[in-house]
């Protein structure tokens, strides 16, 4: 499958080397231009070009940058084959990305995603800690693989979106349609706390939208304060902690 990443941050990054290791066709850009991208990206056969190009006879765009540079890819995105499936991994935290009022107010992340960019989206890979998502992936059907969650409205984008999942080593969990995709944003049980098939699920199943803002804001402090010195387990164990 012909696949582009804009973005190559550590989710991008690893994205390309796992997407590209599957067999697909993978093109990878960021803002600054294909000579930035780091060689190892590109070790399983992904190509660094232009992010202009990445539009080009592509069938997958996924979306790995942040959320507030989201309303500026809008032109980009027009220009991206009809049928080509928007796969977003962004996630919004108010002190990186500033405040985004309706965002603030109660409105799904990827639903403002894509009234930003024009386009509809899936939304998926925004639940998994990057150390998490380059170490713990495992063939399908190992004892021990963890799940990813999948939000889409057209069940085209859900398919591909959650086949390109299972791809990158993780079992693909369908979490609804794009309105219910907070389940699924930082705040959530689901989020970033390494989860079974059945563990996550369940967890998709339990979430409390009224308690996301105050429980993401309250993991993000503690991990400022001790960025340095956490581990990726770390990290996970004060999700579950706080998530709960």
């Amino acid at each position: 499958m012909r696949i582009s990443i804009l973005g190559a941050g550590s989710i991008g990054s690893t994205l390309a080397l796992k997407l590209a290791a599957a067999g697909h066709d993978v093109k990878v850009a960021n803002s600054r231009g294909p000579e930035t991208i780091n060689s190892d990206v590109l070790a399983t056969g992904a190509t660094a070009v232009e992010a202009a190009t990445l539009v080009h006879d592509v069938k997958v765009l996924i979306t790995s940058i942040p959320l507030s540079a989201m309303p500026a890819i809008k032109a980009l995105v027009a220009d991206l084959p009809a049928n080509a499936i928007v796969i977003d991994t962004s996630n919004y935290y108010p002190l990186r990305d500033g405040h985004v009022q309706a965002l603030d107010e109660g409105q799904v992340e990827s639903v403002w995603v894509a009234e930003q960019i024009g386009r509809p989206v899936a939304k998926a890979w925004n639940a998994i800690l990057s150390g998490t998502f380059e170490a713990k992936g495992l063939a399908a059907g190992q004892v021990g693989r963890l799940a990813i969650p999948v939000a889409a409205d057209h069940e085209a984008n859900q398919q591909t979106a959650m086949s390109l999942v299972e791809d990158t080593g993780f079992d693909a969990v369908y979490a609804g349609r794009l309105a219910d995709s907070w389940r699924q944003q930082p705040g959530a049980p689901a989020y970033c706390t390494e989860l079974s098939r059945d563990e996550l699920t369940d967890a998709l199943a339990r979430a409390d939208n009224d308690l996301l803002p105050g429980r993401r804001d309250q993991a993000m402090a503690t991990i400022g304060k001790k960025f340095d010195s956490l581990t990726t387990d770390d990290i996970v164990t004060l999700n579950r902690t706080t998530y709960a």
